[in-house]
């Protein structure tokens, strides 16, 4: 997987936001939130190639969260992000 060209994540008034940019984007109409860790998974597979595992070492790697736990959770996000568009 990887994020497709054109999102970015920005900080607006303490929340974490998914912005569309580009040509490539100029349909997506939706506003994506993300909290702490959907956001700690986003800057970690940012730029490359990526899998729920990468995800979830990712969360493990910042909260005490056992594999099992973290995986599960980096896939939900995983399929919510393809759900929306944002990655391929």
């Amino acid at each position: 997987m990887k994020i497709k060209k054109g999102f970015e994540l920005r900080t607006v008034c303490k929340e974490n936001i998914i912005v569309a940019f580009g040509e490539e984007n100029i349909d997506f109409s939706k506003v994506i939130s993300l909290n702490e860790s959907a956001a700690l998974m986003w800057r970690a597979v940012l730029g490359k190639d990526f899998s729920a595992e990468d995800m979830a070492d990712a969360l493990m790697q910042e909260y005490e969260v056992d594999r099992e736990t973290a995986l599960k959770d980096a896939q939900a996000m995983l399929q919510q992000w393809l759900e929306v568009g944002l990655i391929e």
